[in-house]
């Protein structure tokens, strides 16, 4: 059974973890800003934390991990299609989806323990998101406006 100031750590590191994406984000004014990305992260490590007390608990009821982190994939995939907007010409939202996506996988490691892959996680993808549309500007004239 995970110790309450363990599950508090992993909550309180999900607010973080989502928090520094989530301010790339908002400072990059995009849709999915700070709130957003944390609540991500956090409601996610919530989730598995539920199921991972629930199979230590009841060790005898058919509780499945996997299928309780599927289902976070898949719900939190539908949230991020809701930011993807579709004009004549372009298509918005796509990084914000992607990004809303990523943050449920950073919740996953976290709430799983897995801390050092979270972090690293989340500091690779604070660095694609900060550095890439430098990249594309100088080398890739029509992205990143």
């Amino acid at each position: 059974m995970i110790q309450y100031p363990e599950i508090a750590l992993r909550l309180f590191l999900a607010i973080f973890l989502g928090g520094l994406i989530g301010l790339e984000r908002e400072t990059a004014h995009k849709p999915a800003g700070l709130r957003t990305n944390i609540l991500v992260c956090l409601g996610t490590t919530l989730f598995i934390l539920v199921a991972l007390a629930a199979y230590d608990e009841y060790p005898e009821s058919p509780v499945d991990i996997t299928r309780v982190a599927a289902g976070i994939i898949v719900g939190v995939g539908f949230l991020g299609g809701g930011t993807i907007l579709r004009t004549d010409r372009d298509i918005h939202g796509l990084t914000s989806a992607a990004t809303i996506w990523f943050v449920c996988g950073i919740g996953l490691a976290n709430g799983m323990g897995y801390y050092l892959l979270a972090v690293v996680s989340a500091l690779l993808g604070f660095i694609v998101l900060r550095l890439v549309p430098l990249v594309e500007r100088k080398f890739l004239q029509t992205r990143a406006k």
